[in-house]
């Protein structure tokens, strides 16, 4: 496909009989799937599936974030469709890459929920891909590491984030955004002496072990040396990445249930992401994107551009391996 094409291919996501390779259509028109990969339940030969999480049963203050995954895929259509910027390759021509859709479940059974997800996850981990998630409340992050867990045993977890997350709660049926990596940790799914938050900024005095960066820190030591101290915690263990958009300063990221001052900018964030290549990432997620409070479309654009980094992140790895 070439620039031409986008004078008469339309609806690629629909019509592109293949999972690799740019997409040139329309920036304005056409089905939004993310980068206008191939919507397909069939994961026979996918490398990295990319799935919506429509929930949000309980952000702070501020609901919306179930709307996330769609704004996330609409915003993800104005990247260019060439290879993204500042990597040696081209994740999106080597690897086989679908729109998995969205987990499908009861918004009356909440109870439901979780095991809903983690089962959703384990059939594309059962095919042999990895997941990209796009959130969501940050919940769901929980019920996708109790799969990633059943695989890979206990996993090392890289949290962006203001919030630590890990506020007391031993009811482990409650479904709170805020309390669901306690839960990772206590249940011995997430090893917290391999993992590390970067870029909290709320007082916490339980970080059940977890390592910290927390923003102040990032913002005087640099991203490069923030990398470095990641993958050092990091080590070679296999990891999972989540992206909450309040890591992000306000500034940069209205769109969020839980907005804190203080924030990382953009730049900080894709200087990170990038830099971190060569990370033993096995898939991520994007969480907390709620549209109804960004009326500009920034907080969904940089959701995109962050789940493309994990994209990249993920094939990196893979090339590797």
């Amino acid at each position: 496909m070439a620039l031409e094409d986008a004078a008469k291919q339309i609806d690629m996501a629909f019509t592109r009989e293949d999972l690799k390779g740019p997409s040139y259509e329309l920036t304005f028109g056409g089905a939004t799937s993310f980068l206008r990969r191939k919507y397909t339940k069939d994961l026979t030969g996918v490398d990295i599936a990319v799935t919506g999480v429509p929930f949000d049963q309980a952000v702070t203050n501020r609901p919306g974030t179930r709307l996330g995954p769609r704004a996330i895929r609409e915003a993800s259509a104005l990247q260019a469709p060439d290879a993204p910027y500042g990597w040696d390759f081209d994740v999106l021509s080597e690897f086989a890459i679908a729109d998995y859709g969205d987990l499908a479940f009861d918004y009356g059974h909440v109870a439901q929920f979780p095991g809903a997800l983690t089962a959703h996850i384990k059939t594309i981990l059962d095919a042999g891909a990895a997941s990209v998630v796009l959130g969501g409340d940050h919940y769901i992050s929980f019920p996708i590491l109790k799969a990633y867990a059943e695989k890979y045993g206990p996993i090392s977890l890289l949290q962006f984030d203001a919030h630590t997350d890990t506020w007391q709660d031993d009811d482990m049926d409650r479904v709170d955004h805020g309390t669901m990596f306690y839960k990772a940790v206590k249940s011995g799914i997430v090893d917290p002496a391999t993992s590390v938050q970067v870029g909290i900024r709320t007082t916490n005095e339980d970080t059940m072990g977890v390592n910290i960066i927390d923003a102040r820190r990032v913002h005087e030591q640099g991203p490069q040396a923030t990398v470095a101290q990641i993958k050092e915690i990091l080590g070679d263990r296999p990891c999972y990445l989540t992206f909450d958009i309040d890591a992000l300063d306000p500034a940069f990221a209205p769109g969020t249930g839980t907005p804190v001052w203080g924030g990382l900018t953009s730049a900080q964030a894709s200087i990170m992401l990038r830099d971190l290549a060569g990370i033993n990432i096995m898939g991520g997620d994007v969480v907390e994107v709620s549209p109804p409070f960004d009326t500009t479309g920034a907080t969904a654009i940089a959701g995109a551009h962050v789940a493309t980094e994990i994209l990249s992140l993920l094939g990196h790895r893979m090339r590797t391996v």
